[in-house]
C-alpha cells in the first residue's frame, strides 16, 4: 500500500502517485473494471487467466469464478446476472447462474477483448487476434435479443469505449494507434471519427478508458504505468502514476462513484512489481457516471 501527496506541474496538470491495493492478486492479464451498484462490488476479470472476479468494498467479500474459455469483459444486465465477453461470442449469466449465448461466432485465432454498454443499454464488445494482427479484430453491438451489428472491422486491439455524460459523444480506443478517438453518436450509429488525444512515444499505449462525470476521459496507459485524466477537448489535466508499468483499465466504484479502480497485468514481465496483477484502487480520485446495465 502506498500513498503520497500530489503535485501540481507547471502546465497545471495534477500528478498524483498514491493508491491502496485493494486485491491482492497475480492476475494475468487483468482487466475490465465495472461497479455493479445492485451488488455493491466490482467486477474485473483475468482475460488469459479466463476467471471472473467480485469484489465487495464495504465487506472484503470476493470471490472468483474460472470459466472454460478466455474473457474479455463483464457487465451487469437490468434483469439480473451479467453478460460476457467470450472467445467464442457474446453470451449471459442468469441470476440462478444459467448460461446461454446470445451471439456465438468463434473464429480461429481471435479472442474476446474490453466492452463496454452504451446509454441505450447495447453492449458494444470488441475483439482482437492472439498476436495483435492489424485488421484483425472487431468492434461489434449487440442487443437484447442477440442483434449483431459490426460497427467497426478494421481493428488491431479493440479496447476503451466509453460515452460522454449526455450519450452524444463515444470514446474509442484501438491501442495499436496510440490514439483516443472520438466519434458522434446517434441512434446507436456512430459517425465522424477524429483524434480526441495522441498518446507520445514513450508514453505507452491506450488501454481501457472511463469517462467522469464531468466529461473528462481517464486512460490507463499500458506500459505506461499511470492513468491519465484528459478533458474534452483533450488537454490533459490529471495524471496518476503507479509502480506497474502494465495498467489496463480504470473505473470509478464506491456508493459516491468516487474511488477510482484500476486493473493491472503481469503478462510478458520477467521482475513483476509485487502488485502487478492486482486490483488497485485510489480514493476520492473524481466522480464517476453510474453504469448502463445491459438491457437484457
Amino acid at each position: 500500500m502506498t500513498r503520497s501527496s500530489g503535485t501540481t506541474g507547471s502546465s497545471g496538470t495534477t500528478r498524483l502517485s498514491r493508491y491502496d491495493v485493494a486485491v491482492r492478486a497475480e492476475a494475468t492479464l487483468g482487466e475490465g473494471p465495472t461497479w455493479d451498484a445492485a451488488g455493491n462490488r466490482l467486477l474485473w476479470i483475468d482475460i488469459l487467466g479466463a476467471r471472473l472476479h467480485t469484489y465487495e468494498p464495504a465487506t472484503g467479500r470476493r470471490t472468483v469464478r474460472v470459466l472454460d474459455q478466455h474473457i474479455g469483459a463483464a457487465k451487469p444486465r437490468a434483469n439480473g446476472g451479467l453478460v460476457l465477453n467470450l472467445r467464442d461470442g457474446v453470451a449471459v449469466l442468469d441470476p440462478d447462474g444459467a448460461f446461454r449465448w446470445l451471439h456465438r461466432e468463434p473464429v480461429p485465432g481471435r479472442r474476446a477483448n474490453d466492452a463496454a454498454v452504451a446509454p441505450d443499454g447495447s453492449l458494444w464488445a470488441g475483439t482482437m487476434r492472439y498476436d495483435e494482427a492489424p485488421g484483425g479484430g472487431t468492434l461489434s453491438r449487440i442487443t437484447a435479443d442477440g442483434t449483431h451489428t459490426t460497427v467497426l472491422d478494421d481493428v488491431a486491439v479493440s479496447n476503451g469505449t466509453g460515452w460522454s455524460p449526455d450519450g452524444r459523444l463515444m470514446y474509442y480506443v484501438d491501442s495499436p494507434t496510440r490514439r483516443v478517438d472520438v466519434f458522434d453518436r446517434e441512434d446507436g450509429r456512430i459517425t465522424g471519427r477524429r483524434t480526441l488525444v495522441a498518446i507520445e512515444d514513450g508514453a505507452g499505449f491506450p488501454d481501457g478508458l472511463t469517462v467522469d462525470a464531468d466529461g473528462c476521459v481517464w486512460v490507463a496507459l499500458w506500459d505506461g504505468a499511470a492513468v491519465r485524466r484528459y478533458t474534452p477537448e483533450g488537454e490533459l489535466d490529471r495524471v496518476i502514476t503507479l509502480p506497474v508499468p502494465r495498467v489496463t483499465a480504470c473505473a470509478f466504484g464506491g456508493p459516491d462513484l468516487t474511488d477510482l479502480y484500476v486493473t493491472t497485468a503481469r503478462v510478458g514481465l520477467n521482475s513483476p512489481h509485487p502488485v502487478a496483477g492486482s486490483l488497485l484502487v485510489v480514493p476520492a480520485a473524481g466522480k464517476g457516471l453510474p453504469q448502463q446495465p445491459f438491457a437484457g
